[in-house]
């Protein structure tokens, strides 16, 4: 039930309770919405000062908390909170976080904040909580923000309108290339490396003489990223250049290494650089784990010694291996080599989102620059003026100082009287109240302004040198001014002064000082990528055993093949060969996968060894049919129980998963029988029925994949073996007696691929196989 206080009211003058529109429109306008807030005030950096809103705001409340690189230091926690309540209306972590990685030199080639306490490390560890840190501005921070107070920039209204925060720094230097950025939006994305700054402003002040340079000019002076924590650069400088030019590309960046000597013909890898943004601690794991699985088997050994410096040590199993074979392996399975996306998608003017080339990013800067000095040109052309004007009062003061004091000292309202005076004639100071008569107003009359500031004047500064003072400030006033009026209205000057100003910058933070010079170095990539897997593993003999159940191991040089060894219960041995390290081992299982497993990543031969299932993804349904060593360029024969097969080539087989590679194509309640080594001109197939049939190899199809074809014709039962040989050496299997016979005359058995066969010959053994 409701009341009639709770009926809305309809009428004339109601709002209407609802509005009704498509779903499409409702939900594409208010997509747009959010996505357009997502660009501009979220994600995307301006290219004028290369900063977000966020990071904006960050260090615009540092600089209304007085938090100079000379100041003391300031709890985080305040500093979050002035931004929170002032300008950036969102989260207190998300705020702490941003303002974490402005002073986190692993991440920024040039921080802006200066923090004291832990702000995280290149392990990935967080920093501490906002109430144990403390924080306050770097001097290059400062730069960025120089001219604030001088109408360098536009300000707006802060999110509730009590305040006013700038829409753009004055950014004295290319800072969105300088620290690079990163973001994504909403269909858009941004990721621009760290420069170095010396660099970027060669290449501004080549763009200021030479504004139509060619793209090559200026990657010769940029000649890619610096990254906080250098490492090695890898990519082509032909990839670079297009990269630079087109705004989108990649750099491979390598780790910094060094072979150190231990003596005795021993030496271990110390890699002393690391990609940038890899986290050491994961990198060392994934390393730990490249060991584990042995995908580099001459690796030996991880560890991190690092202090204040990175210094992460490799150790080699064998000390025969060259160093850059080892790390060639390693750059291709670990974080030890990256590659950095280049995608320069800024926004032109804070508005226009667009992917730019490293000369457009710098002239937006450039253009930003202009405006900049205009605008605090025009400011002290401003300030100049209204002292100007102030000082002509006081020397129009000086020059009549008696008459001053007289109206001062008798008229009712001096500052009425002092702006009606005509201060073009002389006047005589009165010696009494009675005497002194109210001037009329004349030529040569004091702006309010003037007469405001003798008003406010200090009676010690009625001294003849003050009046020197004031007119020579008068003079050097009026050459600045004149100064400012040539560089306001010559384009040339204005380019003259920002190159100037720039110049600056780059003696304070270019190369000569400690932490400007450059980090990241070129290299070639090299060939390494392409050595072989069998020259990274030292070539040893080994003895494969493997058990029935599964478990398999290889012992250290070739044992005698009579050997006894060890199983669990009830388990017995299946496979036992001669193999060595460097040995690919092909594993054929009943579901027509097959499988490649390592010499060198076998488990040793002390114990029962491991079981094969832990090594490939081998079902637990599915049986071992074969365990072979690969030799490249045989053939292999492989069939099914349905008495389907065909010919492979061995290279065919090897896969490079542990999931394993599908030859043989198999129907439910099918199973792989058979992989036998192709020798001969002629196959041989016995089949449960104890029938035989041989016929030539040719009528075989070699294949990579599939079903193959019928082999034997069978009414019960299905193929129980097959084997290969040549016709005129004869067919060769043991009797009962263990002795081996060979059958030359075999016309009875010879027939068409695909027919029954006749029956074995008298001896053949009863277990129906040929060996």
């Amino acid at each position: 039930m409701t009341s009639d206080a709770d009926t809305p009211k309809i009428g004339p003058d109601s709002a209407p309770m609802t509005v009704s529109e498509p779903l499409r429109r409702a939900i594409g306008d208010r997509y747009l919405t959010y996505a357009l807030s997502t660009i501009m005030h979220r994600a995307l950096p301006d290219a004028r000062d290369g900063l977000k809103p966020v990071h904006r705001r960050i260090l615009y409340a540092m600089r209304e908390l007085k938090l100079s690189p000379t100041s003391g230091f300031r709890k985080s926690a305040k500093i979050s909170g002035d931004v929170m309540g002032n300008y950036h209306p969102h989260g207190d972590a998300a705020i702490y976080d941003a303002m974490a990685r402005l002073a986190q030199d692993f991440n920024m080639r040039y921080p802006l904040v200066d923090g004291q306490g832990n702000f995280g490390n290149i392990d990935g560890d967080n920093p501490a909580a906002s109430r144990y840190t403390e924080a306050r501005l770097t001097a290059i921070a400062e730069r960025l923000m120089e001219g604030l107070a001088e109408n360098a920039v536009d300000f707006r209204p802060n999110y509730d309108g009590t305040l006013e925060e700038p829409v753009v720094m004055p950014a004295a230097f290319p800072h969105l290339l300088a620290n690079g950025s990163s973001g994504i939006a909403v269909g858009m994305a941004t990721n621009i490396p760290p420069h170095n700054l010396h660099e970027l402003i060669d290449a501004c002040q080549l763009l200021l003489k030479n504004p139509d340079c060619a793209d090559e000019s200026l990657v010769g002076l940029v000649p890619g990223p610096d990254f906080p924590t250098g490492g090695v650069i890898v990519e082509p400088q032909s990839s670079i250049l297009e990269a630079y030019r087109t705004g989108r590309g990649a750099f491979r960046l390598r780790a910094r290494w060094q072979v150190e000597d231990l003596g005795r013909g021993q030496w271990q890898i110390v890699v002393t650089e690391i990609p940038y943004q890899v986290q050491k601690s994961r990198l060392i794991e994934k390393l730990a784990e490249v060991i584990q699985t042995k995908k580099v088997p001459l690796l030996a050994d991880v560890r991190d010694e690092s202090a204040e410096d990175l210094r992460i040590v490799l150790e080699p199993r064998a000390r025969t291996v060259e160093a850059d074979m080892l790390m060639g392996m390693l750059f291709r399975n670990s974080d030890l080599e990256v590659r950095f996306s280049l995608n320069m998608n800024v926004l032109i003017d804070g508005r226009t989102p667009k992917v730019c080339s490293l000369k457009e990013v710098l002239r937006a800067f450039l253009d930003h620059r202009r405006d900049v000095l205009l605008r605090r040109s025009q400011h002290r052309m401003d300030r100049i003026d209204h002292r100007l004007e102030i000082l002509e009062g006081f020397i129009t003061a000086f020059l009549n100082l008696d008459r001053v004091i007289d109206i001062i000292r008798y008229d009712a309202d001096p500052k009425r009287a002092l702006m009606a005076e005509d201060w073009g004639r002389k006047h005589v100071r009165a010696t009494s109240e009675k005497d002194y008569v109210s001037p009329p107003a004349g030529e040569g009359e004091l702006t309010e302004v003037q007469a405001e500031a003798i008003l406010n004047m200090r009676l010690r500064s009625l001294r003849r040198l003050e009046e020197m003072e004031l007119i020579a400030e008068r003079d050097a006033l009026m050459k600045e001014r004149a100064a400012l009026d040539d560089l306001l209205a010559d384009p040339r000057l204005q380019w003259k002064r920002i190159g100037a100003d720039l110049a600056d910058v780059q003696k304070t933070f270019g190369n000569s000082w400690d932490k400007g010079r450059r980090r990241t170095t070129f290299a070639e990539a090299g060939v390494v990528e392409d050595v072989p897997f069998e020259a990274m593993i030292e070539r040893e003999p080994i003895t494969v055993i493997c058990s029935k159940m599964g478990w398999i191991r290889a012992m250290k040089g070739h044992v005698p093949l009579d050997t006894e060894a060890k199983f669990k219960d009830g388990d017995e041995g299946r496979f036992l060969f001669h193999a060595e390290t460097t040995d690919k081992i092909v594993l054929v299982g009943s579901n027509g996968r097959f499988y490649t497993l390592i010499g060198a990543n076998l488990p040793g031969g002390r114990g029962m060894g491991e079981p094969v299932r832990l090594m490939v993804d081998l079902p637990n349904e599915a049986e071992i049919v074969d365990l072979r060593i690969h030799r490249p360029g045989e053939r292999l024969l492989v069939a099914s129980t349905e008495g389907d097969g065909f010919v492979v080539a061995a290279d065919e087989v090897v896969a490079q998963t542990r999931t394993g590679k599908q030859v043989l194509t198999l129907r439910d309640g099918v199973r792989a029988a058979l992989c036998k080594t192709v020798v001969g001109d002629h196959v041989a197939v016995v089949g449960e029925n104890r029938k035989v049939l041989i016929f030539p190899l040719d009528e075989l199809p070699e294949m990579a994949k599939g079903k193959g074809v019928r082999l034997q014709k069978y009414k019960d039962g299905g193929l129980s073996d097959a084997t290969t040989f040549n016709l005129a050496s004869g067919l060769s299997w043991k009797d009962p007696a263990g002795r081996t016979r060979t059958e030359t005359e075999l016309g009875d058995w010879l027939a068409k691929r695909a027919t029954a066969g006749r029956m074995a010959p008298r001896g053949f053994p009863r277990d129906n196989k040929f060996n």
